[in-house]
């Protein structure tokens, strides 16, 4: 998720109560809410799309949970002791606990990966145990929604406190309401997922399984863009252009299908030439597909974020790749 969203989940657990349990709780829960992003800072060594083989991983798993908030309590009680000693540590701060801190950073930290595991984007929360991706499709990564009612009832809990009277109750409801909001939000992706799958299962004549994705998207919280397709297990030398999309509802039939690629590559034996990003790249991808460029290269896409017109942010260019004619079965170039 975004961090806005991760900032205001911190902020509602403090809200609750837990913010009077030492000074500097606050800074605890946000910072430690939004702590796992730090692996952002792969940008800087990471060229291309190779950050999409390094993120949401090692600092998003079992070992990161325990050690980021210990060293953001370190820091934090260290700010305070600073602060005392040079005489400008505000009155009104609560003492502070290392423990308080500690608990309350740990607190943050989790539900910054049980945010991020509600999209389709994926996150390897066992890391550095095991690399497998997991996958909540339930929201979408930005969800206005979310933003409105837990910045609500944030506005409203400070405005309350403020004012002398019960400030813990609006956080409290706000928390309990968004866990029912995402609760009815999975339902509704398992719903999509199910019903897309059987309508697929029972037309497609393919030895292979079947990839169903029921993707959240912008605003309409109660649509789906399934996405489905034959999935090769464990045969990556063929990415074929088999993934289709269509908008699923509960108040709609779902609609007309159509194929994601305008050229697309019925199968692709020789992929290595891309190199580092290439091998990130399908570390990654849930829905690879192969597709040809205008100019005949082929670039490898993920049917979950197929965008032409932000073709460089998930795509990686093989241009000395040739895209074979479709066919039922793959061939030798």
């Amino acid at each position: 998720m975004d961090n806005l969203t991760h900032s205001l989940v911190g902020v509602l657990i403090g809200q609750a109560g837990l913010k009077k349990k030492t000074g500097l709780a606050m800074p605890a829960l946000i910072i430690g809410a939004n702590l796992p992003d730090v692996d952002a800072a792969c940008f800087l060594w990471l060229d291309g799309v190779e950050h999409l083989g390094f993120r949401r991983g090692i600092t998003h798993g079992p070992p990161a949970w325990l050690l980021l908030p210990l060293v953001l309590a370190g820091l934090l009680y260290g700010f305070d002791r600073w602060q005392a000693k040079r005489g400008t540590r505000p009155a009104a701060r609560l003492p502070v606990s290392f423990k308080w801190l500690y608990l309350l950073g740990f607190i943050g930290c989790l539900t910054h990966p049980a945010l991020d595991w509600l999209n389709v984007y994926g996150i390897r929360l066992l890391e550095p145990f095991s690399s497998r991706w997991f996958y909540g499709d339930t929201l979408f990564i930005i969800d206005v929604w979310l933003w409105a009612l837990m910045g609500f009832a944030t506005w409203f809990s400070l405005g309350r406190e403020k004012r002398g009277g019960e400030w813990r109750r609006p956080a409290r409801v706000a928390i309990a309401v968004a866990l029912v909001y995402i609760g009815a939000n999975g339902l509704i992706s398992r719903t999509a997922s199910s019903d897309v799958g059987r309508v697929v299962s029972a037309q497609s004549a393919s030895e292979h399984g079947t990839l169903v994705i029921a993707s959240p998207v912008p605003f309409a919280f109660w649509e789906r863009e399934t996405i489905w397709g034959e999935l090769a297990f464990g045969n990556l030398d063929a990415l074929g252009p088999i993934y289709r999309v269509g908008r699923w509802s509960p108040f709609r039939e779902l609609g007309q299908e159509s194929t994601l690629p305008q050229q697309p590559c019925a199968w692709l034996e020789e992929y290595g030439e891309g190199g580092s990003e290439t091998e990130a790249f399908l570390f990654w991808s849930r829905a690879p597909f192969a597709e040809q460029a205008p100019d005949g290269s082929v670039l490898l896409r993920d049917a979950r974020f197929y965008d032409p017109r932000a073709r460089d942010r998930f795509t990686v260019a093989l241009p000395d790749v040739e895209c074979d004619a479709i066919g039922p079965e793959p061939r030798q170039p």
